[in-house]
């Protein structure tokens, strides 16, 4: 869950960067504009996905490998 999570969350960024930069809107374009219904779930899904994000700073970190040096 955490993967799809993640990947989904690099998507949404990868695609705001791209609008930031070129004023490209690559998920409108492949699925037919921003207001087309395929693109809409497509961004309120991205958009919980960052939500539940928010989540792994309030995890226990001391499950997982330390990431600290």
């Amino acid at each position: 869950m955490r993967n799809l999570v993640l990947i989904l969350v690099i998507i949404g960024a990868v695609n705001w960067g791209l609008i930031g930069f070129f004023g490209y809107d690559l998920v409108a374009s492949i699925f037919g504009g921003q207001m087309a219904l395929v693109s809409r779930i497509i961004y309120a899904v991205v958009g919980l996905a960052g939500l539940y994000a928010i989540s792994f700073f309030f995890r226990n970190r001391s499950t997982g490998a330390s990431m600290e040096a």
